[in-house]
């Protein structure tokens, strides 16, 4: 295992971003987390996989912390929170949350605080209130595909607790090094998650922290917040590659426009007027 650790270290959360499998005193000492998750749930993205499948994945894998981040709609299936805790899996209610163009990630937080938010002083409001049981994070921040917070991210840094390690990174095509210079900056940690639209995309990314007392969604934001971590995000292979832009440029595309012809044709009629 090559072990490479953030040149800015020092200056934040120690961080390491390892390549490959973590050893078995890892495995014993440490829990797996991950963050930034899409299921068939969601409204906006063509997903074609359940979330109890992720939860049987997810517990073959021994991870120990999830979110399903659905777009603009906080996951809130309570049968699966039952099944997540019967497998001793923690499920934070989550959100990818769309704010002036650029998509955040919320965590614990129910649906009647997402419909408040309107801008980036709306998510001020919300972290002002309830302070450290909320945890807010910007994913892909740099990445041109999708609603990326790009620059802006200086502007709003006060709105978040951490920066997202994206999985799409291989050699010199590694737009996270801008996120590693901001987290460093602004002495923010950094969190490797899936973003796993695909099933077997789940489990290769992710974010370990030392095992708690207890796994609750406090000690982990508290672990999250004050580290140390351990980042598994092992480059794209070619084969992941050329499987990543036919999703995200062909499979992708078609699924949702047969999801929201599906949608078009299930939706009744409009009645004529007075009729």
């Amino acid at each position: 295992m090559f072990l490479a650790k953030n040149e800015h270290e020092h200056e934040m959360p120690i961080i390491a971003i390892k390549f490959g499998n973590p050893s078995m005193s890892m495995k014993k000492d440490w829990i797996k987390i991950d963050l930034h998750i899409h299921t068939l749930d969601d409204p906006k993205d063509a997903v074609d996989y359940s979330a109890h499948q992720l939860l049987e994945r997810a517990r073959s894998l021994d991870f120990r912390v999830l979110a399903i981040t659905l777009h603009d709609a906080v996951f809130d299936r309570q049968e699966v929170f039952a099944d997540a805790a019967a497998m001793g899996i923690l499920l934070i209610p989550a959100v990818e949350v769309r704010l002036c163009g650029a998509d955040v990630i919320v965590l614990n937080v129910t649906g009647e605080e997402i419909a408040a938010l309107k801008d980036f002083d709306d998510l001020r409001r919300l972290r002002a209130r309830r302070g450290s049981s909320v945890l807010i994070i910007a994913p892909h921040p740099f990445y041109v595909f999708g609603s990326s917070i790009g620059s802006r991210l200086f502007a709003e840094i006060d709105c978040f607790d951490a920066i997202e390690l994206c999985h799409f990174h291989k050699g010199l095509f590694n737009l996270n090094r801008r996120a590693e210079k901001a987290a460093a900056r602004f002495r923010k940690p950094l969190i490797a998650t899936s973003d796993a639209h695909r099933l077997q995309a789940f489990g290769r990314h992710y974010t370990s922290i030392p095992m708690p007392p207890e796994v609750t969604v406090e000690n982990v934001f508290t672990a999250l917040r004050t580290g140390p971590l351990n980042l598994t995000s092992p480059p794209c292979s070619f084969a992941d590659l050329a499987s990543a832009i036919y999703f995200l440029f062909l499979a992708h595309p078609f699924r949702r426009l047969k999801r929201r012809r599906l949608m078009r044709a299930r939706s009744p009629r409009k009645t004529r007027a007075g009729a």
